[in-house]
């Protein structure tokens, strides 16, 4: 614990540093900061005032809506940029008087979304999840089933998980109360279970434009060597899952033909896992968990695990967590998953104040869609830029880097920044091969 709160005080450090030194003391201003390599059109939080309405460097107001916490803000950001965003003088219209797409029955308990028809079942488990833009059904049975099984492993309490694991398992289901917050931009359902000494609570959200469900989750976990999973039994129909690792994926199977496939009951994954045949698929994503299982079709996921040696109070507490579902057309390269997943693991970063028109720019981008830039660096021995980036859908093609800043040359470099490959000036284009790691140093011009 200490070394993560040293680690935070030096990340709070070099931001406020940061802040400083780009940071423009503007009233009625704040800056967002996309700190990925995908552009995004997204929903921010902005805690401003509510009677104001923010516009973009062009002067476009942007659609909006009241939250408890401020305002609810629609924005588009380039990669790897910052954004101002300026509040007009004029009042704003009442964003309520808008035509509301979310529709609630609380007798049903059914929401009708521009893209889905969700049903609950009264233990709160999703019964149907109807996605109307595909005219297909998501799930088989009942999904977002919180599931608790009893986890005594024979050693390693702490760390491991035993096959048997599955054989005593129980439902969460004793609701409590189910409550709905409506907007024109995104729907809130709202559940709270209990669970022997724990509480659940969720925020189910659905957007008006965006095919993510996200399921936020606040627990109070007071238990002993038990496992809580999620499970979505899906309506799809396929031999192996793909589970999202570093610089890449893995494809496991979704059967237990023989003993290696048994002993995959519990797989890793950093931000996805996915299901899909031909036309369609459903991918879980996670902020912060990645144990995986995928047996036949029921794709699931573990949250918390509370062993008992060698700390008797692990995972006691409080947990915040966020996992997502992402039902797509086409196949997880075609549908843009890796990316939805990178959005729900980085945030938007928002400042107060402003910054130059200048530096508002996209600092580093990539003109294909299925390269991500990982790293941007000083390199070590100048003042040059180290910049990483990989191929994840196992595509080859050509890949252009265009920047924010003149250039005066870059080099291909190993891992360990070494020069390998001649210097070049001049547009920064290679080809890619799947799966490849690239690495280059650039030379700004002075």
């Amino acid at each position: 614990i200490r070394e993560y709160q040293s680690a935070d005080s030096c990340l709070k450090l070099l931001t406020d540093k940061l802040e400083k030194k780009l940071m423009l003391p503007e009233e009625k201003s704040w800056t967002l900061c996309n700190a990925g390599s995908f552009a995004r059109d997204t929903l921010v939080c902005l805690p401003a005032d509510g009677k104001l309405r923010p516009a973009d460097e062009t002067g476009r107001l942007l659609p909006v809506q009241n939250c408890p916490d401020g305002l609810l803000v629609r924005i588009c950001a380039e990669p790897l940029s910052m954004k101002t965003l300026s509040f007009a003088e004029e009042e704003r219209g009442n964003d309520e008087q808008q035509e509301n797409v979310f529709l609630w029955d609380s007798q049903k308990r059914i929401l009708e979304t521009p893209i889905y028809t969700a049903v609950w079942q009264t233990d709160g488990t999703l019964c149907s999840l109807f996605d109307k833009r595909c005219c297909r059904q998501v799930l088989d049975v009942p999904g977002n089933s919180l599931t608790v099984y009893e986890d005594k492993a024979v050693v390693f309490d702490a760390w491991d998980i035993d096959i048997y694991y599955q054989e005593k398992g129980y439902e969460v289901d004793d609701l409590k109360t189910v409550s709905v917050e409506k907007s024109s931009l995104m729907t809130k359902v709202k559940m709270d279970w209990n669970y022997q000494d724990s509480t659940i609570s969720q925020e189910i959200r659905f957007y008006n434009d965006n095919r993510r469900i996200d399921f936020v989750t606040h627990a109070d976990w007071h238990e002993h060597q038990q496992l809580l999973r999620v499970l979505f039994p899906l309506d799809i129909r396929t031999s192996e899952a793909t589970f999202d690792i570093q610089y890449g994926n893995v494809k496991r199977p979704t059967y237990e033909n023989t003993s290696w496939d048994m002993a995959k009951f519990e797989t890793v994954a950093h931000q996805w896992a996915d299901y899909s045949e031909t036309g369609y698929g459903v991918s879980l994503m996670n902020d912060c968990k990645y144990g995986y299982s995928a047996k036949g079709y029921v794709l699931g996921m573990s949250l918390i695990k509370c062993g008992i040696h060698p700390d008797y109070a692990a995972d006691q507490g409080i947990h915040d967590f966020t996992y997502a579902l992402y039902p797509h057309s086409g196949s997880w390269q075609e549908s843009g998953v890796q990316k939805e997943a990178w959005r729900l693991n980085n945030p938007l970063w928002t400042v107060e104040g402003a910054v130059d028109a200048e530096v508002q720019s996209a600092f580093c981008k990539a003109d294909t869609d299925h390269v991500a830039i990982d790293c941007i660096k000083k390199a070590e021995d100048s003042e040059d830029l180290i910049i990483r980036f990989h191929e994840y859908a196992g595509m080859r093609g050509p890949v252009t880097l265009n920047f924010g800043f003149p250039v005066d040359s870059w080099q291909e470099t190993d891992l360990m920044e070494n020069p390998d490959g001649e210097e070049m000036t001049g547009e920064l284009k290679v080809t890619v091969r799947p799966y490849e790691i690239r690495t280059f140093r650039v030379t700004p011009k002075k």
